[in-house]
């Protein structure tokens, strides 16, 4: 099972093209430094703007490097149905270990809609899939009847839940067992979604802070909730500050602070004002990071 400190991992840029030596290199160092697992081109990898090549390469790219040391769970969402199996069909022949799917945005199918789009994946490639739903981003929201059923199928096996409604975890839980994978999609709330029975966090904060972030879910497994909780009010600064403005704005300036890339991100996102600038140098600070 997929569990513990998973990397949304950035794109790289420079000169607008995607910078394959930095990406390669902060795949290395997340996994020097205790990440269980790695997400390439999903929403914090800026996948909207890469292009199907670029997104493939990526892919590549993260799997080579990471040698099978940790999971690598591949993004293939898309509001196109038949776009997301082929990027789904390309993680599967590249060699990743899951997909990580998004409901489809945009075209706001209904409960029946998100259902077939997602079986219609499931059916075309064999590999685990984890679905992702983030309202906010993609407005439409899975309801636990249609993950009950989706759930039935036996590659879907988990969940990432930007919901921040964390009752869902409980709720989904006692639906589904504990068995089924359930990922946070948002930092600041993760030691909640731990309580509740969760199992780990797709983690945007991971991308500069991978050794506290692994630290966080070691102490969790080991029944350290006390560790856990300073872990978090350290890093609660950080992790608001890395969505002061679109995200991965943010946490590339903080890789560039780093020295990890270039703050570099294509359009239409943008680069950041001067006062969110000066707020992530101070979390940074206060984490002990620079």
């Amino acid at each position: 099972m997929l569990k513990g400190s998973i990397v949304a991992l950035a794109t790289p840029f420079l000169n607008g093209a995607v910078d394959e030596k930095a990406f390669q290199e902060l795949v290395e160092w997340q996994i020097d430094q205790g990440t269980n697992g790695l997400l390439p081109v999903g929403t914090t990898g800026e996948s909207p703007t890469l292009s199907h090549d670029e997104h493939k390469r990526v892919v590549e790219m993260c799997i080579e490097v990471s040698s099978s040391k940790v999971p690598v769970l591949a993004g293939a969402g898309s509001n196109s149905t038949d776009e997301a199996v082929a990027l789904a069909k390309h993680a599967k022949l590249a060699g990743a270990d899951a997909v990580l799917v998004v409901t489809p945005y945009y075209n706001k199918p209904t409960q029946g809609g998100l259902f077939a789009h997602f079986k219609a994946i499931h059916d075309e490639v064999d590999i685990p899939i984890i679905v992702y739903n983030i309202p906010g981003r993609s407005v439409v929201d899975i309801n636990q009847s249609t993950l009950a059923k989706l759930a039935e199928l036996p590659n879907i096996i988990g969940i990432k839940d930007a919901t921040s409604n964390i009752s869902r975890v409980s709720s989904t839980r006692l639906i589904l067992g504990s068995a089924f994978c359930q990922l946070s999609g948002e930092d600041a709330t993760a030691l909640a979604f731990m309580a509740h029975g969760g199992h780990g966090c797709i983690s945007v904060t991971a991308n500069v802070a991978p050794r506290i972030c692994a630290d966080f879910y070691d102490a969790w497994f080991s029944n350290d909730p006390v560790t856990a909780l300073s872990i978090t009010d350290k890093l609660m600064p950080l992790h608001i500050a890395l969505f002061l403005e679109t995200s991965p704005t943010p946490v590339k300036f903080a890789l560039s602070l780093l020295g990890k890339c270039s703050s570099e991100v294509r359009l239409p996102l943008v680069s950041l004002n001067e006062t969110t600038e000066k707020k992530i140098e101070a979390a940074m600070k206060s984490a002990g990071l620079i």
